[in-house]
């Protein structure tokens, strides 16, 4: 479907642009929050990444999906404004107490609420951890796809995940004990 709204919009048709903004908003915008960690920056690099997306649209090869090479602007852009910004980002300091919840507790909670987990886990880890996490888990790419979108080696992406999975584990167990009194 990609490929026709590439065509419309390359032969002149400026309202298909719209179908690539329905399709890869939301998406971009939680690949951003990962690295940004602000709402108001997040819709600005978006924003930002779309209209660069449609000025380099013609310089699109075809050679990755269009979601790699969109995802991939969104990531250097969101880098750039993190860099622009000199925005202290805290890196999460697990905290290995004997404490590990059962995985059944998060299955036994609604929708809704590993939802909201799910999202605070993701905004408490680093940047390269949360956005290779959205990458892999939520938008489902592969770790190709993930090391084309990022720049990064695939072991680097694998011990990148590897980390973020360890992470995320713990941040969810201190959430859980914070939010639910688990």
């Amino acid at each position: 479907m990609d490929d026709i709204y590439i065509e419309k919009v390359l032969s002149g048709d400026r309202e298909a642009f719209r179908y690539f903004l329905k399709e890869y908003k939301d998406m971009a915008f939680s690949v951003t929050m990962s690295v940004v960690k602000d709402e108001y920056i997040a819709q600005e690099v978006v924003q930002d990444a779309f209209v660069k997306a449609f000025n380099a649209l013609k310089s699109f090869n075809r050679q990755s999906k269009f979601s790699t090479w969109f995802y991939r602007i969104v990531v250097n852009e969101a880098l750039t404004r993190l860099k622009k910004i000199k925005k202290e980002i805290i890196s999460f300091n697990a905290d290995y107490e004997a404490y590990i919840p059962d995985d059944s507790f998060l299955a036994s909670l609604k929708e809704e609420e590993q939802t909201y987990l799910i999202n605070e886990a993701l905004k408490k880890l680093i940047p390269n951890e949360s956005l290779a996490l959205r990458l892999f888990y939520l938008q489902e790419e592969s770790i190709k796809e993930v090391c084309e979108i990022t720049g990064w080696s695939e072991s680097n992406t694998k011990v990148t995940l590897h980390r973020a999975r360890k992470n995320m584990h713990v941040v969810l167990s201190d959430l859980m004990k914070s939010e639910f009194n688990y």
